[in-house]
């Protein structure tokens, strides 16, 4: 795939991590919320966002857009987010973020949110709404793609494998699946309470195209997506190798993280290596 410059992975690494540092203010003045599940997934969504999908913000509802669906909504502190920098809603609204009658709920809701596509929540939903998207555009002839995000403990939901089964055998090339393997879910570790494995023969069993990437290195997702894009007759789905909570060090691999707000001492170490990790690549 043509090379990227340096300038612009090290631009959209700093987004990454600034979509880091303001979740992290929202869950710590919310004292509640999902940060770990949300940064293992946020170097993706920083791609999505801010260089693949077709968007317009001033235009929510434009034909043409590319579609984004969260499936595992839980996540959503990121999410809100990248919409907020990408200009569906004022930044100022995401302190706002699981208050009381605020449009910024613990899990997204397509009436409140611009930018939001699909309600989820209930994991697996978001996967099998981004496969009827992508089937309804794949009829009516439309041009733009389906992006969905889930997680590892997620897949563990019957509905995924019928949406998986689903899209294989109509040829869905328009939808990218991108699964965020992290290894670990609420309660444990995916292998421990149901494993999950052979990921990558799973779904070429269902006629899928499959990718294995380092799910934080920018430019390896870039790749991915395009060459998502270029294959055809088949769903795409890109195995991301992630680490939960990746960012801060007390939150890295540690599932007790899956939901849980810092207290103030915690909020300040993860403020200082949050700023630290933005400016990775300055000096390159």
């Amino acid at each position: 795939m043509k090379s990227m410059k340096k300038s612009r992975i090290a631009e959209l690494h700093r987004i990454s991590y600034a979509l880091r540092l303001k979740a992290l203010e929202m869950i710590w003045h919310a004292k509640a919320g999902h940060a770990s599940p949300a940064y293992s997934m946020c170097d993706i969504l920083t791609v999505l966002y801010f260089e693949k999908m077709r968007l317009d913000p001033q235009a929510p509802d434009w034909e043409e857009r590319d579609r984004f669906v969260l499936s595992k909504g839980h996540a959503c502190a990121t999410y809100y987010a990248a919409l907020a920098r990408r200009g569906f809603f004022p930044e100022d609204r995401l302190l706002a973020y699981r208050q009381l009658d605020s449009m910024l709920a613990g899990h997204p809701d397509a009436k409140s949110v611009p930018g939001v596509e699909v309600s989820t929540g209930s994991l697996g939903n978001g996967v099998s709404c981004a496969l009827g998207m992508a089937m309804v555009a794949k009829r009516t002839e439309k041009s733009h793609r389906v992006y969905a995000i889930a997680g590892d403990g997620e897949l563990q939901e019957g509905i995924v494998w019928e949406a998986a089964m689903a899209a294989g055998n109509y040829g869905l090339d328009n939808f990218t699946l991108i699964v965020d393997c992290n290894g670990l879910q609420s309660g444990g570790d995916v292998r421990d309470i149901m494993d999950i494995a052979p990921l990558a023969d799973k779904f070429k069993s269902f006629k899928w195209c499959i990718h294995v990437i380092d799910g934080h290195n920018i430019e390896e997702i870039c790749d991915a997506i395009d060459l998502a894009g270029k294959q055809e007759g088949k769903p795409h789905v890109i195995l991301a190798k992630t680490v939960k909570g990746k960012g801060v060090s007390y939150m890295e691999n540690r599932y007790e993280w899956h939901m849980k707000a810092p207290t103030d001492e915690e909020y300040a170490q993860a403020v200082g290596e949050l700023e630290r990790g933005m400016h990775l690549y300055d000096q390159e």
